[in-house]
């Protein structure tokens, strides 16, 4: 199975950069993580946001095909525990999913054409995070679950 985080903008801040790399590395004993950084939108400042999420939704749906599972990383989503969330990626690895494909959307959020699109909603948290740090917390828990499910001794009960 190959996992994708598909992201609005790309991460600025070398500390949470330094962060991500750290773990895309340590995922590579367990899977394929790809990660896509969309551009971002250029002349917000004359969008509305629902505007601004109507582009990025093009955006985000021009990389998506008919056969990706889509999770999109959103606070209204389900919430897991660490081993909750490793169960749901080893069921979709055993199952039928060839590509899993996780969303963080743009400032706004994510336009209706998305969310119609989209499989499932994950929320890491109840509170609000920056984009950027969303970014570094989700290649966390994703290489968490990977320990998890080989039983190694990353996560402790």
């Amino acid at each position: 199975m190959k996992i994708v985080l598909l992201t609005v903008g790309k991460t600025e801040d070398a500390y949470i950069k330094d962060g991500i790399e750290k773990f895309v590395k340590r995922l590579k004993h367990y899977t394929k993580l790809e990660i896509v950084d969309l551009p971002e939108l250029k002349n917000t400042k004359a969008l509305t946001q629902e505007q601004q999420k109507t582009k990025e939704a093009e955006l985000i749906l021009k990389k998506l095909s008919t056969t990706d599972h889509v999770v999109l990383l959103d606070e209204k989503g389900l919430e897991f525990s660490s081993v909750q969330f490793a169960e749901y990626i080893d069921k979709k690895a055993i199952g039928s999913t060839q590509s899993l494909v996780f969303i963080i959307g743009g400032p706004y959020g994510f336009d209706a054409t998305v969310y119609q699109r989209a499989n499932a909603q994950l929320a890491l948290s109840r509170m609000t995070f920056s984009h950027q740090m969303v970014r570094l917390f989700f290649v966390e828990q994703l290489y968490r679950a990977f320990s998890i499910i080989k039983g190694e001794p990353y996560h402790h009960q």
